[in-house]
């Protein structure tokens, strides 16, 4: 359940990001920006899929908590972490 919950998650940011680009510059740039973020989770969730095996056991923390799930909510942490240090608008102040 937990992973279909991230999934929704990823699709509802996936149609985010391709409306706010398509609205703020034109659909180039949604479809260049929505490629970006479908690179992001495949490579991530390879990487995430890794490091879990390495330290984690098949069955993981229990019914709800596989490898699988852990390695999906590690990839969503990150994701949300490198996302908003990557796209945060900065602001800079004038004298």
């Amino acid at each position: 359940m937990i992973p279909l919950i991230i999934f929704y998650l990823h699709i509802v940011a996936a149609l985010y990001i391709l409306t706010y680009q398509y609205q703020k510059e034109n659909i180039a740039s949604g479809f260049v920006s929505l490629s970006f973020f479908l690179l992001i989770f495949s490579v991530g969730w390879s990487i995430c899929t890794y490091i879990s095996t390495l330290i984690i056991e098949p069955e993981g923390f229990g019914f709800f908590l596989d490898r699988n799930t852990i390695s999906l909510i590690l990839l969503s942490v990150s994701e949300v972490t490198f996302y908003f240090v990557f796209f945060r608008e900065t602001t800079s102040q004038q004298n």
